[in-house]
């Protein structure tokens, strides 16, 4: 075992893209567990476009605090144990940070919940994890698609938004993904099934919506906000569902500005758009981990990981989200 914790401290808030100049990579005593806690080594960090609201100021959560460790979900091995519940090698996760060593402790933030026996880090950390459960339940309690109808997914290639249009596909709906790039939007038809696909770099969204989807569309999955979110509204179907799961377009940049210009369209075709965070369906994560589970044995779903490795690497690896550049769920292995 090191000798040392590294940690990433949030040096300052962000503006813009965010560098490693926004952060202190330091170093620490690894601390020691006191009753009731574990002390964790992690070995899988997420990365995730919420984190640059985390880092910005106050959201569904409280900022992280200058000088504090940059909050993050992570995965790893007890190395001890003063906890009841846990014993020395079980896997575990939470919002254990961008550090290799963190105390874990039920009712405080990095409390640690288990890890299924048998599932690869990787699989946990992405479809069997957040990144499934968000795209199941924002799909089905949320868009409450029905078979036939058609589904506009932004952000497709990411790793919510690949969830959410092979779930889709399966429930029998027409599927449209929008992503960046011809190398993308050809993954979503031809390795995860998407009926088509939206060049967003090359092509005009609200033309090619016009073509994909001439009746309208019935839900909309937005993981982006901006463009797409106003393009989708004006080709909203009657009664048509949009489901508000990020707006990553505007996480950088200025969000001072109005709303989307066809907003109105919710009122003439009877729509609903609606926000959601999926740690509002904590309690039934079980549920949507068995479904998931289910479909994945079956080879019904991919689960497309994008794996980088190495602590020191944690801010480019985050703005990767930013640039486009992920293939699926971003994780940083930072120790096997």
């Amino acid at each position: 075992m090191p000798d040392l914790n590294r940690q990433w401290l949030l040096k300052r808030r962000p503006t813009g893209a965010v560098t490693r100049d926004d952060f202190d990579y330091v170093t620490s005593a690894i601390p020691e567990p006191g009753e009731g806690e574990l002390l964790v080594r992690n070995l899988v960090i997420s990365c995730d476009p919420t984190q640059r609201g985390w880092i910005a100021g106050d959201t569904y959560l409280p900022a992280v605090k200058i000088g504090e460790v940059v909050r993050s979900f992570a995965a790893g091995r007890v190395v001890a144990s003063k906890n009841a519940r846990y014993k020395e090698g079980d896997l575990v996760q939470g919002l254990f940070g961008w550090q290799d060593y963190v105390i874990a402790a039920h009712g405080r933030e990095a409390a640690p919940g288990p890890v299924a026996p048998g599932v690869p880090l990787e699989t946990a950390m992405s479809l069997l994890g957040m990144t499934g459960l968000t795209a199941y339940f924002g799909l089905f309690d949320i868009g409450k698609p029905q078979p036939g109808e058609t589904v506009l997914v932004s952000g497709a290639a990411g790793a919510t938004g690949s969830v959410v249009g092979q779930l889709a596909k399966l429930h029998g709906c027409r599927t449209i993904g929008i992503a960046g790039g011809p190398a993308k939007c050809k993954m979503l038809v031809d390795e995860l099934g998407f009926d088509a696909a939206i060049d967003y770099k090359s092509e005009r969204i609200g033309a090619r919506l016009k073509e994909l989807a001439p009746k309208g569309v019935d839900v909309f999955f937005d993981n982006v906000g901006g463009e797409a979110l106003d393009a989708a509204l004006a080709r909203l179907a009657m009664k048509g569902r949009i489901v508000l799961c990020g707006g990553i377009s505007q996480y950088d940049g200025d969000r001072s500005g109005g709303g989307p210009a066809n907003y109105l369209n919710l009122v003439v075709k009877r729509g609903r758009m609606e926000g959601f965070l999926i740690l509002d369906y904590l309690k039934r994560a079980p549920e949507g981990v068995a479904f998931l589970a289910e479909r994945l044995l079956a080879g019904k779903l991919k689960d497309r990981i994008d794996l980088k490795h190495g602590l020191e690497n944690a801010p480019e690896t985050l703005q990767r989200l930013f640039a486009g550049q992920n293939d699926g769920k971003q994780l940083l292995r930072i120790a096997e």
